[in-house]
């Protein structure tokens, strides 16, 4: 079995005095992509004929320059929640909003 290791980023933390909540997000760099980006490839996929392709590009992209520009995450991150313990928080060092943890995940057989 090949050991991988997930870094996680600590998004939210909640601490009720007795036990602490951890929400955490695959911490992985993204490359933001356009809305305008997408709707580009959306339409060369779309349209077989090349020759259409080109004639319509310049056409689509003036059409996208105007519109307001929403960046997007090309890839859907992963998210845990762990409840623990306060004791058990303290012992792995009281991480904080926006540091990173490491954690494996393995199936026991």
């Amino acid at each position: 079995m090949e050991l991988r290791e997930n870094v996680y980023k600590i998004k939210s933390l909640n601490d009720n005095g007795v036990a602490v909540t951890l929400n955490l997000i695959e911490d992985i760099e993204l490359e933001p992509v356009s809305q305008q980006q997408m709707m580009l490839e959306a339409i060369n996929r779309a349209i077989p004929d090349k020759e259409m392709k080109e004639q319509l590009q310049p056409i689509m992209e003036a059409m996208l320059r105007a519109q307001p520009q929403t960046i997007v995450q090309s890839y859907p991150q992963t998210s845990i929640t762990i409840t623990m313990p306060k004791r058990n928080y303290e012992k792995y060092g009281k991480p904080q909003v926006g540091e990173s943890l490491i954690v494996n995940i393995i199936k026991r057989d």
